[in-house]
């Protein structure tokens, strides 16, 4: 088998609104509700809509022999919503034909699995039930944030029950060994690992237009030529970009989708290569060895690591800083400070304050609302300087709850004790009434003659608690001369009931 995996990254993020030192405290809506609904709206008519209308119509002029695979997160599915709910049913229609898996991810499109288990769960459960919820299919393969990947990182996704992960073939990681095969995760052999082809995807995602570009024009002809050169014993090629490819990134004019019309059919009638969706390539093909990737890599720059997003002190501080809140918001249970903390998490701000322009400048640039990285930091540390107030006085305030709670059931528990002891006190009998109310010692001495009150616990200092031991005993006892030693011996017996009341208070 000899196969082309398609995967297409779908994500818009929630841009910020130029948030101010004297907003900290005072305003507490931090987005640029025009500039999302433009440009997602932008996208959506280059890209989004007319993308999908085409690879609906390649899949049925191919009768499903062509495949393909998305990741659309959260926040990408929230603004659909919000904004284009037509970009939103033109998935639904892929997904409709048997052919299109969705794949899952973080929700917020975040960095999360770099800080730690509980977070990084709590997005990829929402997402995986977004996906479900608009899509009826429950995703089997994992593709991270950026295709962001470790062998830690890996066990993490093994253990929540996903079958297969998405990742950059990176070359420091491969070495000579070829992105062109199935493998899986050192720490966790179950997990498969498909690694995206670089080279071949960037041929498409960035090269194409660049007249400069010695293989200027590409055609589909030549890019199956470049497939056929492929050895044969290499069995999968993982084409993985962004959707904005075709239409944004390279514009309609440019030609490329002329290419996309093309390539699936000349795939199919030149060359020996079928299309597969993740799932089909995990199902069907076998693992060839493990790869060992002990520290994080991503699909970005020449380095393919995460410099891009935390290569800096600022793109640090504020990554700290945001996640040292997580255990307050939470703590907060309030749903506003958990949706902020979900959207201060997406990974473009941090991108916004790279300071890789120089060797990566119109990547790194592209969609940036700032000016340069030191504005985009700024801006973030004032919302999320906004953000701390705002749980720090939610936490306040749910500990004053908690106790006036608290308060409130003790106090209902002691008003309950209190109507027990009266319904105890009304059940007990006539003569028993008088003990009942815990009367003073004193006024027990004339009571101490009845055998009823024998029993009661008396001072040690009256006689008539010494008599009372004989009064419970046969008539005949009282004639015996050991009767005269009893109130000795009603004196030991005396001091443990002394004893036991002062433990009991």
């Amino acid at each position: 088998m000899r196969t082309i995996c398609f995967y297409f990254q779908v994500h818009q993020p929630f841009r910020f609104r130029r948030y101010r030192f004297f907003d900290i405290g005072n305003d507490h809506y931090y987005y640029d509700d025009f500039s999302n609904e433009s440009i997602l709206n932008k996208v959506a008519q280059k890209c989004y809509l007319p993308t999908n209308a085409l690879m609906l119509d390649l899949i049925k002029k191919h009768k499903g022999r062509f495949k393909i695979a998305y990741s659309i997160s959260g926040i990408a599915m929230e603004q659909f919503r919000l904004y284009a709910p037509e970009v939103l049913e033109s998935f639904k229609k892929l997904a409709d034909t048997g052919k299109v898996e969705f794949l899952a991810e973080t929700y917020a499109h975040s960095l999360s699995s770099l800080k730690g288990k509980e977070e990084f769960e709590r997005q990829v459960k929402a997402h995986s039930a977004l996906i479900k919820e608009h899509f009826g299919q429950e995703p089997k393969v994992f593709r991270n944030t950026e295709l962001v990947y470790s062998d830690e990182i890996g066990a993490m996704v093994a253990a929540m029950g996903y079958k297969a992960m998405l990742t950059e073939g990176a070359k420091h990681v491969l070495g000579w060994k070829s992105p062109n095969y199935l493998y899986c995760n050192a720490i966790n052999p179950k997990l498969k690992l498909l690694l995206k082809n670089f080279k071949l995807s960037d041929d498409i995602a960035f090269r194409f237009s660049n007249q400069g570009w010695p293989e200027y024009p590409l055609t589909a002809e030549k890019y199956v030529d470049w497939l056929n050169q492929i050895p044969e014993n290499e069995e999968v090629v993982n084409l993985f970009m962004d959707y904005e490819t075709f239409g944004e990134h390279q514009w309609k004019d440019t030609g490329i989708f002329d290419f996309l019309e093309a390539l699936p059919g000349t795939v199919l009638k030149n060359s020996p290569f079928t299309f597969s969706t993740p799932s089909e390539v995990a199902r069907k093909l076998q693992v060839v060895s493990a790869v060992n990737v002990p520290h994080a890599i991503s699909w970005a720059d020449e380095e393919r690591d995460l410099t891009a997003w935390l290569g800096n002190e600022l793109q640090q501080e504020a990554f700290d800083k945001l996640y040292s809140l997580g255990e307050k918001v939470y703590a907060s249970n309030d749903d506003a400070l958990k949706q902020d903390y979900t959207y201060l998490q997406i990974s473009d701000h941090f991108y916004y304050m790279s300071t890789k322009f120089f060797s990566d400048g119109e990547v790194h640039s592209y969609f940036n609302p700032y000016n340069s990285p030191y504005d985009a930091f700024i801006n973030y540390m004032n919302v999320l300087s906004d953000f701390e107030i705002r749980v720090n006085a939610a936490v306040r305030a749910g500990v004053d709850d908690q106790v006036a709670r608290l308060s409130k059931i003790i106090k209902e528990k002691d008003e309950q004790l209190e109507k027990l002891e009266k319904r105890l006190s009304s059940k007990q009998s006539p003569e028993k009434a008088p003990v009942a109310k815990k009367p003073s010692a004193a006024k027990k001495a004339p009571v101490a003659k009845k055998a009823s009150v024998a029993k009661k616990p008396a001072t040690a200092k009256k006689p008539a608690a010494a008599k009372k031991p004989a009064a419970a005993k046969k008539p005949a006892a009282a004639k015996k001369t050991t009767a005269a030693k009893k109130p000795a011996a009603s004196k030991t017996t005396a001091s443990p009931r002394r004893g036991q009341t002062g433990k009991k208070s």
